[in-house]
């Protein structure tokens, strides 16, 4: 029996050393673990802000971009409409025959002299209408019986 007591306290002692070795080793890589894990939580906690952030963000660029949608489907007709203009343009001055210098000269010399007689046909006109202005009333004053 005191072999059984002595072999227990020993295998008591040496479990304990055991223990206390596997213990020491152990907390280290644990403390390890747990530092690790803390630095992910932390990080894991950030990028969810980070997140966060980035759907706001896109989603004030989804807004943005429909409204840029809409006014570019809103412009689109009126810039076809304007090229279907332009291109009839083209049309017309490509049917358009060519000037040499000489014509283009004599063109805007017979533009000029329509003009200029344009203007004196605009005085003439302007005094026809001043003088039968003038004549109304003289017929008025003339044919009103004075009071």
């Amino acid at each position: 029996m005191p072999f059984t007591k002595f072999r227990n306290l020993f295998g008591s002692r040496v479990a304990r050393l055991v223990d206390y070795r596997l213990e020491e080793r152990t907390r280290g890589v644990l403390q390890d673990f747990e530092t690790r894990i803390d630095e992910l939580e932390h990080c894991t906690t950030d990028h969810r802000r980070r997140l966060a952030e980035t759907d706001e963000k896109l989603e004030s660029a989804l807004g943005d971009l429909r409204w840029i949608r809409g006014e570019l489907d809103r412009m689109i007709p009126h810039v076809a409409a304007q090229e279907e203009q332009l291109e009839t343009l083209r049309e017309k001055l490509a049917m358009t025959p060519r000037a040499n210098d000489a014509e283009a000269l004599e063109a805007r010399s017979l533009v000029e002299e329509i003009q200029r007689q344009h203007a004196q046909v605009r005085v003439r006109l302007a005094g026809m209408a001043r003088y039968e202005e003038r004549l109304s009333r003289l017929e008025d004053a003339k044919f009103t019986p004075a009071q």
